[in-house]
């Protein structure tokens, strides 16, 4: 309410003051007495706070649910170290490696293969130090099936002598290394 208004209004309830206690008057912008019950009023911002309340209770219920669901599912899962395994190959070039990332998922032998392009490698071949821009896969599987990778892609790859290199998975999003645990068979 504006503070003139206010100025006016206590002329008005002066007049009232054995109503002044159970009824609010106030002279709105139009010069229209308005009388109000404070009750009214009061019902009126209950409600408003109720169904707010109402509102945000919801919400809150929905978004502690959905976390709660992610949380359980990530503490009931059980994942022993070591049973999963991440995989490094070098390939020479982006068509290489799409060929052989397709192949390697095709036969199961990966759930996933993540294709990095234009990385450089610095190494020693034949007594000399050689510079080359390669591909490399990022390959998610089995450890029980770094072997039978590694054969797909010594027969697959242009290269004399392929990286395939692998390193234990110790931990991770237990959904996400159940999935590699469904994707990949035994």
């Amino acid at each position: 309410m504006h503070p003139h208004l206010l100025l006016e209004l206590r002329p008005i309830c002066k007049q009232h003051s054995a109503l002044r206690q159970n009824i609010c008057c106030y002279v709105d912008p139009s010069n229209n007495l308005e009388v109000l019950n404070k009750e009214r009023l009061l019902a009126a911002g209950l409600l408003r706070v109720f169904l707010v309340t109402t509102l945000l209770s919801v919400l809150m219920l929905m978004l502690l649910r959905t976390v709660g669901l992610r949380a359980f599912s990530m503490a009931s899962e059980t994942y022993v170290s070591g049973t999963h395994s991440a995989a490094f190959i070098t390939c020479p070039n982006e068509q290489v490696a799409k060929d052989l990332a397709r192949g390697i998922v095709e036969k199961k032998l990966a759930a996933c293969v993540n294709i990095v392009p234009k990385i450089t490698s610095v190494y020693v071949w034949q007594g000399k130090i050689e510079e080359d821009s390669e591909v490399l896969l990022m390959i998610k599987t089995r450890s029980s099936k770094v072997s039978a990778l590694a054969e797909y892609v010594r027969s697959n790859h242009p290269y004399e002598v392929a990286e395939v290199i692998s390193l234990p998975i110790d931990q991770g999003n237990p959904p996400y290394l159940k999935w590699i645990g469904d994707i990949v068979p035994e």
